[in-house]
């Protein structure tokens, strides 16, 4: 396990190699955003994006999206993972954001994470992208990026998600996610790590173990 002077190094080093960390899905506004990272699930921000890229066209909005309704929903995001039960979610949660939101999101991550189709993880991501909340979502990258680097060994995405929020610094919180999100899309990937380019190799114990072979 990595020490605390580690794990700040580490997000200093990730901060500087990308000073602005931004989520790579495409959404025109807050609604829309919420339906991205609901269709995410599961799925990557590339397929999404091309899902909605037509769909936010016409219905950017829960009234849109209710009068577009289940069928026609389908049929644009049919080429996502679980795009029948997906598409149901977003139905009803466009119905819980006119009748009891005034038809906008909540800011709070317990509201949040009532919604349809919205767990945690999501709302968290929500929060933090939306709201500028510094909280951190786990997805699978930063599940096993975290757990790759040294700086948690748990083994449940609910235990990581604390040891995250315990270890972090808080001044890094803000972007951690996205940090460890980008940093396991393009350099520390699952199957094959690019530890070499990695200018984290020096304090990762995964990076000498594989350079090893």
């Amino acid at each position: 396990m990595l020490t605390p002077d580690q794990v700040a190094q580490i997000f200093e080093i990730l901060l500087q190699e990308n000073p602005n960390p931004k989520t790579e899905l495409i959404a025109p506004n807050d609604y829309a955003f919420a339906i991205a990272v609901l269709l995410s699930a599961q799925s990557t921000d590339k397929a999404v994006n091309k899902a909605t890229k037509e769909l936010f066209k016409i219905a950017d909005t829960p009234e849109k999206m209710l009068n577009l309704g289940f069928e026609n929903l389908r049929n644009y995001i049919k080429t996502i993972g679980l795009f029948n039960n997906k598409a149901k979610y977003i139905i009803e949660l466009s119905g819980v954001l006119v009748s009891k939101f005034n038809s906008r999101l909540p800011k709070s991550i317990s509201e949040l994470e009532r919604l349809p189709g919205i767990g945690r993880k999501s709302a968290r991501v929500i929060a933090n992208t939306l709201y500028n909340e510094p909280v951190i979502a786990v997805d699978t990258h930063v599940f096993r990026v975290s757990r790759r680097l040294g700086i948690t060994n748990a083994n449940t995405v609910e235990n990581v998600e604390i040891d995250l929020e315990t270890l972090v610094p808080q001044r890094y919180k803000l972007h951690a996610s996205n940090l460890l999100v980008l940093h396991g899309r393009y350099v520390c990937l699952a199957k094959k790590p690019k530890c070499s380019e990695c200018k984290l190799n020096k304090i990762c114990e995964f990076a000498h173990t594989f350079d090893k072979g």
